[in-house]
């Protein structure tokens, strides 16, 4: 099955594609539908799990598997093929671990306010792209998880729309991930309580 994606949107590989769980399923619309589900379910899980250690790599790789599991087969699993967006695949767990490193002495240490450390994980989680696809959503969550959870914050509204489809929202973020890129932070800090 081949899927069109939105602009920004990481394409599967065709071995990827045959990951698909819901063989049922014939287009992109349908997709996100199934998706959205298992997200909710995803989002429902990790607000009641008790663990606080959610800035760790079997954590973020558990939630992603309950974000998508039901959809894909390759879940909470890294990628295997290297991506328009993120380094080489070898290089996942490496950076995963330097960032869980960072993100932690960042709260330790009261390096930034919690809405500025929020969106640095989600830019760098986002720029490692640890999974075939659903990264965007996966770190969106994890940002959340960790505002409320860690920080004792108020979740992002992240533009207030939904993303999976090209519209005005989605260019404010991928531009605010752009300029977050150049280590300009002014945008995406704007975009996630806007």
């Amino acid at each position: 099955m081949a899927f069109e994606y939105p602009d920004g949107a990481t394409p599967l590989d065709p071995d990827e594609a045959k990951g698909l769980r819901l063989t049922h399923i014939t287009s992109r619309e349908e997709l996100n539908i199934f998706e959205a589900e298992n997200i909710r379910a995803g989002m429902e899980w990790a607000w009641r799990t008790r663990s606080k250690d959610i800035v760790s790599e079997s954590f973020m790789r558990q939630l992603h598997k309950k974000m998508f599991g039901n959809v894909w087969k390759w879940s909470g699993e890294f990628r295997q093929s290297n991506k328009n967006i993120g380094g080489f695949r070898e290089m996942i767990g490496i950076e995963l671990r330097h960032l869980c490193d960072d993100v932690n002495y960042w709260i330790e240490h009261e390096i930034y306010p919690a809405d500025e450390l929020a969106a640095r994980l989600h830019h760098r989680l986002v720029a490692i792209h640890p999974f075939p696809n659903g990264n965007g959503r996966h770190a969106r969550m994890l940002a959340d998880l960790l505002l409320e959870k860690r920080l004792g914050a108020i979740r992002f509204s992240w533009g207030g729309e939904e993303m999976t489809t090209v519209n005005d929202c989605r260019q404010q973020y991928i531009e605010a991930l752009q300029a977050a890129d150049r280590n300009d932070y002014t945008l995406l800090l704007a975009f996630v309580r806007s």
